[in-house]
């Protein structure tokens, strides 16, 4: 206990769950109460232990495979608010599965894009990390694989090649850094001036808010703490954020319970957010934590932001 000690905790403007994320959630909610257990969604839901076990205790059952389902069951499978390839769906009829889709409207506007350029006979780059989750259902969107190439960095740009006439357009994962993200498209428009860009930035709101949030906070405080999962683009573009801009310290903390906080009594001032994925009841719980240790004071002037998707009629 160390009472003495005052610690100003600045609370980012924006944090916590985003739009997609709270309808991803409220449709397993809702299906659980119209279809009783199990509920079966592939992959996690967003990618946050807490919300996951949560569900867990509901009795949803959390999957990789739709071959990991039993043959014949009439519970309802859902898809991440992440989405899914044409193919994950085509399985799904293929095997008569009651499949419910919950991928987030914004990146649903990116799959879009893809269906579109592809038709218009583009070549698209496709900005964001390999093995994610949102990238692997937008790459398979398209019919032919490669009319698609993933750039993760801007050095994967110059590897770029294609012929003179192809007409070329890039679409990104929504929850990449936005500064990252700038760079690898100047380096693409300085290597091809003609391409086409999105009317809006693919790059999510939430995502955007959060970060330039943050990007205010770190040059305020001594160490940054972002609540979130390793496993979230966006919880460790956080993180990555807060050291870009300031804050020696920045860490992610994705078990609250296991988190140091006897570390925390060097410093006067800390940042504190929850990402996109993580909900704002994990902040609530950091701060009754800070305070069974120091004396605290808190700064906190959340903006809402007042966005919505709803659920499907047909779960109402």
């Amino acid at each position: 206990m160390e009472k003495s000690i005052n610690i100003n905790v600045h609370v980012a403007e924006y944090r916590g769950f985003c739009a997609g994320v709270d309808r991803a959630i409220e449709m397993v909610e809702k299906s659980l109460l119209k279809y009783g257990t199990p509920v079966y969604v592939r992959h996690e839901i967003v990618h946050n232990k807490y919300v996951v076990e949560g569900l867990k205790k509901k009795g949803v059952i959390f999957v990789e495979s739709l071959a990991d389902i039993p043959k014949n069951t009439k519970a309802p499978v859902i898809f991440s608010a992440h989405g899914v390839s044409k193919k994950v769906i085509q399985s799904a009829k293929n095997l008569k599965l009651l499949h419910i889709d919950a991928t987030c409207p914004l990146v649903s506007k990116i799959h879009r894009e893809v269906e579109t350029l592809e038709k218009d006979e583009f070549k698209i780059i496709m900005i964001g990390h390999k093995y994610h989750p949102e990238v692997i259902g937008t790459i398979g969107q398209a019919n032919n694989s490669k009319n698609i190439i993933l750039v993760e960095k801007i050095e994967d740009v110059k590897n770029l090649q294609f012929n003179k006439n192809q007409k070329i357009a890039y679409v990104t994962q929504t929850t990449l850094s936005i500064f990252d993200t700038e760079s690898i498209v100047k380096a693409i428009k300085d290597k091809f001036p003609n391409v086409v860009e999105p009317k809006k930035s693919d790059i999510c709101y939430a995502t955007s808010n959060r970060q330039l949030s943050v990007q205010e906070l770190a040059k305020k405080v001594d160490s940054f703490y972002v609540i979130g999962a390793n496993n979230s683009s966006n919880s460790v573009r956080l993180v990555e954020t807060a050291k870009l801009f300031g804050s020696k310290i920045s860490q992610l903390v994705e078990n609250i319970d296991d988190f140091d906080f006897i570390s925390l009594k060097k410093f006067k001032n800390i940042g504190l957010t929850a990402s996109a994925s993580a909900p704002e009841e994990l902040i609530k719980k950091f701060i009754i934590k800070l305070r069974e240790h120091y004396t605290i004071t808190i700064n906190d002037q959340k903006i809402p932001e007042n966005v919505k998707f709803n659920v499907p009629n047909f779960l109402n």
